[in-house]
């Protein structure tokens, strides 16, 4: 494979990666998960600011109350000691803050019904961001399984990118292979023949290895005829081997000899 081949290879694996980290279902429902959070944090927020003001209302209701009973007691006790203007003055702000109160009563009943309807509609989204969130786990580990289940079929069956690049690394690797057992028996042909010349053997020494195989094979010769001769070895050797441990010793005495 050239390195042009081999870059688009790489380029396709990382192209592939990406847009299956795109198409992956499970970031998908992650995202739609952390939304529905959002939003039901944003509902219980509301609902605690509507809980704050309600509060708020009701201790300012309960003040106005206070004050509204002693403008009664007040009336009462100027009219005890024969101060009638006082008395009046008492009954008209007692009048103006009945009215005050009453609108103070009808947001109290208001607010009362908001966090009702914000108590329901939380607990309703609670209800569905856990049920999603249970939904949402067994989706991502059947994915992961399925996924996993697919990369083993596939390492099985020798298919996908990586099992493709895997079989090209093995079908080059069995090229160069057989392109240097072809090489190095060519060289060795070449070598036999005489066609290569060793450039570190010293000089004329492939004319001593002819001059040495002519001796061996006349030697050979002379044996071989003197064997037939007599019916026996040759024992005209002035050094005839030795017998025993040391026997290998004697072995080319003759032609050392002369």
């Amino acid at each position: 494979m050239s390195n042009s081949s081999r870059m688009r290879s790489i380029f396709r694996r990382k192209t592939s990666r990406a847009l299956d980290k795109l198409d992956d279902p499970r970031e998908a429902l992650d995202e739609s998960y952390d939304q529905q959070v959002r939003m039901l944090q944003q509902v219980r927020q509301g609902l605690a600011e509507v809980a704050t003001a309600k509060k708020r209302i009701e201790l300012q209701g309960q003040e106005m109350g206070l004050r509204y009973q002693r403008l009664a007691n007040q009336a009462r006790d100027a009219m005890e000691q024969g101060r009638e203007d006082l008395a009046r003055a008492a009954l008209e702000r007692r009048a103006l803050l009945e009215g005050q109160v009453v609108a103070l009563r009808d947001q109290f009943s208001a607010l009362q019904q908001q966090t009702a309807r914000l108590q329901d509609n939380e607990r309703r989204l609670a209800e569905r961001v856990a049920a999603f969130r249970i939904e949402k786990e067994t989706i991502k580990a059947t994915y992961t399984a399925s996924e996993a289940q697919v990369k083993a079929n596939e390492a099985v069956a020798g298919i996908g990118s990586q099992m493709n690049d895997v079989g090209s690394s093995l079908a080059r690797a069995r090229d160069r292979v057989a392109q240097m057992q072809a090489r190095a028996a060519a060289t060795d042909d070449l070598l036999t023949s005489g066609a290569l010349q060793d450039l570190t053997a010293a000089p004329d020494a492939d004319l001593e290895r002819q001059l040495s195989e002519v001796t061996t094979k006349a030697d050979v010769e002379r044996q071989l005829q003197a064997m037939k001769a007599t019916g026996a070895p040759d024992r005209s050797q002035p050094n005839p081997p030795r017998e025993g441990p040391d026997a290998w010793l004697s072995i080319g005495g003759a032609q050392s000899g002369a």
